[in-house]
């Protein structure tokens, strides 16, 4: 380790014509950290990670992973310095089966990266993620949730550093989503990964990450832990009033509470997309 950050956003900003989807955000993130980003449809969150993983070049601004700067390379070279992502709709090849699915990543960029025993093979990513009994299936046969554990499983096999998760709760059940949010914090732990989360799930998401970024209007409004950035005004006023006020009042005393901790109803407001 260099000192430097995992990966590193300074002043970036994405314009498509007049629009500024992401405006000026700066962020570092260093090993083994979990953290989510939140924020109101059309916050700029999806850009923004677009921009982390190279798909989308900075109109202006810096990225850097462990100091290499890499702002407007190809995406093959931020999957070399080991940031792999997901897809708010899983891209994986249906008619491909699973097990292949997986193979398509370890040969993409995963095969000559040193990797934990949890990563070494097919299989063994398969069972990590719970799909070793749907191998041989083609993943168009698999159920939607199965098949974002299965774009998880294809961004893993690259054996990254860091992992980008694009709204994985998206469409699944409350049950499927408290189940999908402990396998993230697991693939944390277990494979000492440093993993960044978008979620429209925010009361599940509070409740597991450790550091929150809140985008509004393309700019970054807060950065902190969970408990700090729900008392932050600016954050109730802008997106969570309506997420985290008790039923039937206004954004207030309730709003400075985690989802969980004492005064809280047992039932939150499902998780909604904002």
């Amino acid at each position: 380790m260099n000192g430097h950050p995992l990966l590193e956003a300074r002043e970036v900003t994405v314009r498509f014509g007049g629009l500024v989807a992401v405006d000026a955000v700066s962020a570092a993130f260093a090993p083994g950290e979990l953290v989510g980003i939140i924020g109101p449809n059309g916050a700029g969150k999806t850009t923004f990670f677009n921009a982390l993983s190279g798909v989308q070049v900075p109109t202006s601004g810096e990225l850097f992973a462990l100091g290499d700067r890499l702002t407007g390379a190809p995406a093959h070279r931020y999957a070399r310095h080991g940031i792999a992502r997901t897809f708010q709709t899983p891209r994986v090849f249906g008619e491909l089966s699973v097990a292949a699915n997986i193979d398509f990543g370890l040969q993409f960029a995963g095969r000559g990266r040193q990797a934990s025993w949890l990563l070494k093979d097919e299989a063994s990513i398969l069972e990590l993620i719970g799909l070793a009994a749907q191998a041989t299936l083609p993943a168009a046969a698999v159920t939607p949730s199965q098949q974002r554990l299965l774009e998880i499983g294809m961004a893993l096999a690259t054996r990254p550093k860091l992992l980008l998760l694009d709204e994985v709760a998206a469409g699944l059940t409350e049950s499927e989503v408290e189940t999908m949010a402990q396998l993230i914090r697991r693939l944390r732990d277990e494979l000492d990964l440093t993993v960044i989360w978008i979620e429209h799930a925010v009361t599940t998401l509070l409740r597991h990450v450790e550091r929150v970024l809140v985008l509004h209007q393309g700019r970054k409004i807060a950065d902190g832990a969970p408990s700090e950035v729900i008392r932050n005004p600016e954050v109730i006023e802008a997106y969570l009033g309506d997420e985290m006020a008790e039923p039937g009042q206004s954004a207030g005393p309730a709003a400075g509470r985690l989802p969980g901790e004492a005064g809280r109803p047992a039932s939150l407001p499902v998780d909604e997309a904002a």
